[in-house]
């Protein structure tokens, strides 16, 4: 059964440090990010993720984010990809399901991601059939 969910979401925690910097090149930094969501996902999450800054502050990042609640009107975890661009101050990104835990065990698809003032997440879950 698929399910379309969309729920906004509030940074409660931004950590970034680079790991690698010089001049002329990308400086590279990680950030570990919680936030909390409202709306079809009722859920808190932690993301790790890994980002390349341009000389223009462009960047591009990938990171894994697991987020713990009720999603679509079911309870457990789901741990998502993303792979994204920074720009002009908003960041995007194109998510995908890696894996679930409790009623959400088996569930996949994946989404779109969007954070400039206000962060919104847009996702298509294909859930599993209850025996």
């Amino acid at each position: 059964m698929d399910k379309h969910v969309s729920a906004d979401f509030e940074i409660g925690s931004w950590e970034e440090k680079p790991f690698d910097e010089a001049v002329g090149v990308a400086k590279l930094t990680r950030a570990s990010v919680v936030k909390t969501y409202t709306g079809d996902i009722d859920a808190t999450s932690t993301t790790e993720w890994l980002m390349a800054y341009e000389p223009d502050q462009s960047a591009r990042f990938v990171g894994l984010e697991r987020i713990r609640g009720t999603m679509g009107g079911r309870h457990g975890s789901l741990v998502l990809q993303h792979v994204g661009t920074f720009e002009g101050g908003v960041a995007k990104a194109e998510l995908v399901v890696i894996s679930g835990t409790d009623e959400l065990k088996g569930t996949s698809g994946g989404g779109q991601f969007k954070a400039d003032p206000k962060g919104t997440v847009e996702l298509t879950l294909s859930f599993v059939e209850e025996q």
